[in-house]
């Protein structure tokens, strides 16, 4: 995974726009990571629409900058500082995030009743207001596997900004004179990983959409693909965090 990287001492000694303009191409490079792609690329695989596709990653993107901006408006004003032991716990629950996920597109592709069971906890049955005259009730409603709720992607993307949030935060601190300018930084980075998401949600959703409609074979075996992938990474993470980082070991 490629790290765009500025020494510390270098950031401190350019201007306050240089700083910006950093913050937004370290954005952009920051939607290229690894865990970012994957988890994106099973938000896209059920859509049959490039549109929709674009949309979830820049909604991932937002809900990523939410994040950030809420944390380095705490470590700012408040000079909280992220405990090591939670920023691993953290990364540990991107891990675990990355599985579900995995396991939620092989459970839209390949019907499996142990994958089923599991998730029938999060059933995809809502209760839905519906208003007749004066009276509302609820009826239970149903999402057929086109449906994608967009608001998966902007959690998906807060639980990506709180893990990832401790280097910046760091960075941030050591470079700035204001809050003003290190909620601006934040914020041009959060455009920059909006913007990166985007675009990088617009091409995984390609093979995906082309397939979906002429070729469904294909569509389920890059989908399933995509899945693996993502369950394959979210192990890798939790054994770096848990095993290699000794998360549990007090």
């Amino acid at each position: 995974m490629f790290e765009f990287f500025v020494p510390e001492s270098s950031l401190s000694t350019i201007t306050p726009s240089l700083l910006l303009a950093f913050g937004f191409v370290t954005g952009l490079q920051h939607a290229t990571e690894a865990d970012h792609i994957t988890a994106v690329a099973t938000l896209v695989s059920k859509n049959r629409r490039l549109g929709k596709a674009s949309l979830l990653g820049a909604l991932w993107g937002a809900g990523h900058t939410l994040t950030l901006f809420i944390a380095g408006l705490a470590v700012l004003l408040l000079a909280v500082s992220i405990p090591a032991k939670l920023a691993l716990s953290l990364e540990f629950g991107v891990g675990i995030m990355l599985i579900i996920l995995g396991l939620s597109v092989i459970r839209s592709v390949r019907k499996n009743a142990f994958i089923d069971s599991f998730f029938n906890i999060f059933s995809t049955k809502h209760m839905h207001p519906h208003a007749h005259g004066s009276k509302i009730h609820v009826h239970p409603h149903s999402h057929n596997e086109e449906h994608t709720h967009s608001h998966k992607s902007i959690i998906v993307g807060m639980v990506h900004g709180m893990a990832g949030s401790g280097a910046l935060m760091l960075v941030v601190l050591s470079t700035v004179d204001s809050v003003m300018s290190g909620l601006a930084y934040i914020a041009l980075f959060g455009i920059g990983s909006i913007v990166g998401m985007l675009v990088i949600s617009t091409a995984i959703g390609v093979p995906f959409v082309f397939t979906a409609k002429r070729f469904s074979n294909v569509n389920r075996y890059i989908r399933t693909i995509a899945a693996v992938i993502s369950i394959g990474l979210g192990i890798s993470v939790m054994y770096e965090i848990g095993v290699i980082e000794q998360l549990f070991i007090i």
